[in-house]
């Protein structure tokens, strides 16, 4: 555990004192092959306080910390890939049982036949959930909400990838794990791998007891129209002998100008192998540029579900400003907007609603019961 603390103040240092925000390239001829090795990072330190980010039997104060502190490799040598993610504020166990410490966020190798076909092996982003698969320096508010609880987070796993499929010059690197950047045409991806357990929905994970399966179908127009259907199956999803946790999401993403447009849905049943346990969300995103330097962003996620024949529901509505510090320029694309949140600096306010307290209350997962207040510094390079 020092050991872990270390090396998190270690990299917290080197991520905020970095001038440059461009990630650092290095290439390398070996024979006739050219090599590129990138390195890059993030850190997001954040505030946070309200009645909602307390327990009930506390006074309210305001809580510093980390949500993200992470540096990355990415290494290409002709149809090879490699990425090594990790996340210095998390630990060095795998509690939830994928089969690779929570400290590891990607390890994976590809063999990128072409844009159509990528092969996939390691711990890998699970192609289930839009909003979850959207980088976490690239989200429209602080924090995805209670919905990102219904994907399959990362997994061990083998998965097999296409992007921009029937359409010539779209920029696909096999890196992808989600719609990061804009293309046209299909894209597919079909995944096995263990249990889900960094899943909200899947707990007592552990490799070999059981596996998942999950399918991704997308469709995208430059950034002005993305959409995708997945799928996904976690077996077994409270332990041996459970029922299995079965999800479906649909997703709309649509930039055009200085505006952007989400929505996402999950349909979800038997959380954490409790046969019955269901829980429906939906979310709306818009958000939309005031100037180079000021964008205004609105999210509203709403939940029900049911679990032991008890119906409830809960609504999280973010209400934020996200403030870019020295923008690099003032254009407004999708593409854009990923250089300029290298430096950014976001307020939300968060009113809940719904069934928060009384008799009856929230049995869906996670998700603010009360109002709350975040506020989080980004720093990217």
């Amino acid at each position: 555990m020092k050991k872990t603390t270390k090396l998190a103040i270690a990299a917290s240092a080197v991520l905020l004192m970095t001038t440059n925000a461009n990630a650092f390239k290095m290439q390398k001829q070996i024979g006739a092959q050219k090599t590129t090795l990138k390195i890059y990072g993030f850190s997001q330190l954040e505030a946070r306080g309200g009645d909602g980010i307390i327990k009930d039997d506390q006074d309210a104060a305001v809580k510093f910390g980390a949500q993200r502190i992470r540096l990355g490799v990415n290494y290409t040598a002709g149809q090879v890939r490699g990425k090594l993610f990790l996340d210095f504020n998390r630990p060095h166990t795998d509690k939830s049982g994928v089969g690779l410490p929570g400290m590891i966020k990607d390890a994976f190798i590809t063999y990128f036949i072409d844009k159509s076909v990528a092969i996939k092996f390691g711990l890998i982003k699970t192609p289930m959930g839009m909003g979850f698969t959207i980088p976490g320096w690239n989200l429209d508010v602080v924090e995805r909400g209670f919905d990102k609880q219904l994907a399959f987070e990362r997994d061990m796993g083998l998965m097999i990838s296409g992007r921009g499929i029937g359409y010539e010059g779209n920029k696909v690197s096999g890196f992808e794990m989600g719609h990061e950047r804009p293309w046209k045409g299909f894209g597919y991806d079909i995944m096995i791998a263990n249990q889900a357990g960094r899943s909200g929905a899947v707990t007592k994970a552990q490799p070999g007891n059981d596996n998942a399966y999950i399918g991704r179908v997308m469709w995208d127009w430059t950034e002005l129209f993305h959409t995708e259907l997945s799928y996904g199956v976690s077996k077994q999803a409270g332990g041996l002998g459970t029922e299995d946790y079965k999800a479906l999401n649909f997703g709309i993403d649509s930039h055009f100008g200085e505006g952007n447009v989400k929505f996402e849905m999950f349909r979800a049943e038997n959380i954490k192998g409790v046969d019955g346990w269901k829980e429906n969300t939906y979310a709306v995103t818009g958000t939309y540029y005031v100037d180079p330097q000021v964008e205004l962003a609105l999210k509203h996620i709403q939940g029900d579900a049911e679990k032991g024949g008890v119906s409830t529901n809960l609504g999280n509505t973010y209400i934020g400003v996200n403030y870019y510090v020295s923008p690099f320029d003032a254009k407004m694309s999708r593409s854009a907007k990923r250089k300029r949140n290298a430096h950014r600096i976001q307020f939300n306010y968060v009113v809940a609603s719904g069934d928060t307290d009384g008799a009856k209350v929230w049995n869906g997962l996670k998700g603010y019961k009360d109002d709350a207040w975040l506020v989080q510094y980004q720093y990217k390079f």
